[in-house]
């Protein structure tokens, strides 16, 4: 990869990352407001099944090819992988999507009840779309070309956000109920990834980095390449589903929990005001998801050349970028809970477990990069049996916290149980390559950070966000960014922290002259 080509890669699945996340966090807001909070519990209870489900169908074949094309010595090689994988993600998505229409009855038992199924099934013929597209992204990874995967997740989001929006409101007008306004809202999963494939397809044809059908093509091709990728990718999904599956085990547990401790409130309803929180955390954790793609082929190539110093700088580069962006967007979502919730949600109920699931995003972030490094270093093994042991260590901190403290005790266990992730990664990446995981310009991140946080709190102390309206909470929360952005941006450049040097010297410069 060139010199600055990994910067490039990273900026542009990060941007089309940001617009996906953003309207993916986003829509969920005014789903809110036109639907209510049952209805978006009734959302985030449905969705991380269908996101395990769909993660567990691709099996980590976006990523594995991306790897294994960019290690690839022919375009013949490089098309039997690809042919392959599509026959896999085919495979996988048409049992995924059977497997959640045959076992339905007990999904949602375990949700919540039946007012978890329209949206249960309707989401799930998305498995039948998603898995082919996922391999074409996969395939353009592996040539470390993100804008086909950039602008197909854009696509996909903007095409779901609207028309899960123009549902919502449809079914609401009509009159329909809580459970048949959830369903009708999932239509737009499915469109959209059908938008998104049609694009991918597309380029695919168009691009000059297709390789020509393989004459050679034959079943045994199938079965040596399917071994290769499957023993690649299988670890790689267990790694990759680590949000997803901390998702289910709250859908799965905090219900439970709340009916042990003889809640009389409305489950989907409480469950709605979580996931207020949640809706946040998918904006704060996004740079360090998009770092995984570009990072996967760039140190396969690396790891392929014995570059173990280049190895060590990467890893290094990508945890001190992901520290200076996650830092301050955890803290601002901490002091800010109060005029975010009320701007954005209408209301202040369950401002503390926005708060806390906002600073959760810190470590969430932190461990989303770390999973995904372990996986670039042919450990996706060890990055699978952590997954899998923090998602039993937050099923049972989910049941004994909020026995203990209520429905805070869920966003509690949220930040131990990322920060324990976090820590596993970082020694496990210290052991195979030496590299840190934390650089002196990480540490000046989050001394600003708090500085920032410390700021933007001190108004808060002093302002009744209990007599504003929302537009007021509005305004003065998009103040508050901006201020803390001034602040956080001025304290990094004052002490010269490389990333924000770099980027703003040329322009300040210009400005002097």
């Amino acid at each position: 990869m060139k010199k600055n080509a990994f910067l490039q890669s990273t900026i542009i699945i990060t941007v089309a990352a940001l617009i996906s996340k953003f309207l993916g966090a986003i829509f969920r807001i005014p789903l809110q407001n036109i639907a209510g909070d049952e209805v978006l519990g009734i959302f985030s209870m449905v969705y991380p099944v269908y996101m395990v489900a769909l993660i567990l169908s691709v099996a980590g074949i976006p990523l594995a090819i991306s790897k294994l094309i960019a290690e690839a010595d022919s375009k013949e090689t490089v098309q039997e992988i690809h042919t392959t994988a599509k026959i896999l993600a085919l495979f996988f998505g048409t049992f995924s999507f059977f497997f959640i229409f045959s076992f339905s009855d007990l999904i949602v038992s375990l949700l919540g009840g039946e007012s978890t199924r329209p949206a249960l099934l309707i989401v799930s013929v998305t498995l039948l779309i998603a898995p082919y597209m996922a391999v074409y992204r996969g395939f353009f990874q592996g040539y470390e070309d993100m804008r086909p995967t950039a602008v197909s997740q854009v696509i996909e989001q903007f095409v779901r956000v609207i028309l899960v929006l123009a549902a919502a409101y449809y079914l609401v007008v009509q009159g329909y109920s809580n459970a048949a306004i959830a369903g009708g809202a999932m239509i737009g999963s499915s469109i959209g990834a059908l938008a998104s494939l049609i694009y991918l397809v597309w380029t695919y044809r168009r691009s000059a980095i297709t390789p020509l059908p393989s004459t050679s093509y034959s079943i045994q091709s199938f079965k040596t390449w399917s071994r290769t990728i499957l023993k690649v990718s299988i670890p790689i999904a267990v790694g990759a589903i680590t949000l997803a599956l901390m998702n289910v085990v709250d859908t799965l547990t905090i219900p439970l929990s709340l009916r042990m401790s003889d809640v009389d409130s409305d489950i989907p309803y409480l469950y709605g005001i979580y996931g207020r929180g949640l809706a946040l955390v998918q904006i704060a954790t996004v740079f360090a998801s998009s770092l995984v793609l570009p990072l996967m082929p760039l140190i396969s190539k690396k790891l392929k050349a014995g570059e173990e110093k280049g190895v060590q700088h990467v890893i290094q580069r990508s945890f001190t970028l992901t520290h200076l962006l996650s830092w301050p967007a955890g803290i601002g979502i901490l002091v800010l809970a109060l005029p975010l919730n009320l701007s954005l949600f209408t209301n202040l109920e369950g401002s503390v477990i926005l708060a806390t699931l906002g600073f959760s995003s810190v470590y969430t972030a932190l461990a989303v990069l770390g999973t995904g490094i372990l996986q670039t270093l042919n450990r996706s093994g060890i990055a699978a049996l952590i997954v899998v042991g923090a998602v039993f260590t937050k099923g049972v901190m989910n049941v004994l916290f909020i026995e203990g403290f209520g429905l805070i005790g869920g966003a509690f266990a949220t930040v131990l149980v990322f920060g324990m992730l976090h820590l596993l990664n970082r020694l496990w990446i210290r052991k195979e390559t030496n590299a840190s995981a934390f650089s002196l310009d990480s540490l000046k991140g989050i001394i600003a950070s708090f500085i920032m946080g410390a700021v933007l709190f001190i108004p808060v102390l002093f302002v009744s966000f209990e007599e504003w309206t929302r537009w007021e909470a509005g305004l003065y929360s998009l103040f508050a960014v901006i201020i803390g952005a001034l602040i956080y941006g001025g304290l990094l450049y004052w002490w010269k922290v490389q990333e924000v040097t770099q980027l703003l010297d040329p322009y300040l410069k210009r400005f002097i002259r």
